[in-house]
């Protein structure tokens, strides 16, 4: 396949120079150079711009509601650990409402590719300040500045045991696309936040200031070395790009549990039992 051969018949509408369209292009030439089936493939959305993502790549799909994009994935991985299960969800979806999601998906170690389009501020809803926005900017919701210290998505990451942990970039697509099939290759939770400018609602974090602060990891880096990630985690300057931790050593949800491991569930005999008479009590 070519990754044209995704698009579906729906047109995108994001903004124009809005960094969705470099992750769109990343993930689909992620599914074919990985040489994966379209209906192998399941993305699931939240609510937001990233949202959409789920209209615009022909595989399966389901967009669920605001912060509830990982209960969904992980409940697909569940009934069908074969699928390849890639979420989109946006800073406020997943680093606000999900954030309880997000913690326990990354320490069950489900086989989910997480793609989180970070522009630190709501754009669907035109500019109010998210989890990510950073402290003293002024946003609709925020007229005398943000007072909240900013979430910290790494990090968080980081001490909830997640497997896979990368940073990507939609002003570096070529990058983002080895980071996404590097993600869906690993057997087990894979977090990759991507800093995906919001050129209408956030003028603050435009191109020109990522193309001044980001950086390329280079072969030297550990990422199997913890404090080594925690230092990229609060890097204030600069900002890494790249695999920042992985780890290989545990084994997946799926594989230690004791059905999923020898089949998924929709290959299992399913019991079909009659609940009408416990219904009709409540009637």
């Amino acid at each position: 396949m070519k990754p044209m051969e995704l698009n579906t018949n729906k047109k995108p509408v994001w903004c124009p120079g809005c960094g969705n369209y470099a992750i769109w292009n990343a993930i689909k030439g992620a599914i074919v150079e990985l040489d994966l089936n379209p209906w192998e493939v399941v993305t699931i959305s939240g609510i937001g711009c990233s949202g959409k993502m789920v209209n615009h790549i022909k595989c399966y799909g389901f967009h669920s509601l605001h912060g509830r994009v990982l209960p969904v994935a992980t409940g697909i991985k569940l009934a069908n650990n074969k699928l390849t299960v890639i979420a989109n969800g946006g800073d406020g979806d997943g680093y606000g409402m999900g954030l309880g999601h997000f913690m326990h998906a990354m320490r069950r170690n489900a086989n989910i590719t997480y793609l989180v389009h970070n522009n630190r501020t709501y754009g669907l809803t035109t500019g109010q300040a998210s989890p990510t926005t950073r402290k003293g900017i002024v946003t609709k919701s925020t007229p005398e500045g943000v007072i909240d210290e900013p979430v910290n998505p790494i990090a968080y990451a980081l001490s909830a045991g997640a497997t896979f942990i990368a940073r990507g970039y939609s002003g570096e697509s070529g990058l983002l696309k080895e980071l996404i099939k590097e993600g869906i290759s690993h057997n087990g939770f894979a977090l990759i936040d991507i800093l995906q400018p919001c050129i209408t609602f956030a003028k603050e974090f435009s191109y020109d200031y990522y193309d001044n602060k980001v950086y390329k990891l280079d072969n030297d880096y550990d990422f199997t070395s913890r404090e080594s990630a925690y230092k990229l985690a609060f890097e204030d300057d600069k900002i890494a790009l790249g695999i920042i931790y992985k780890d290989v050593s545990k084994a997946s949800y799926e594989e230690q549990h004791s059905i999923l491991k020898e089949k998924t569930l929709v290959e299992s005999d399913v019991v079909v039992r009659d609940i009408s008479r416990i219904l009709s009590a409540y009637k």
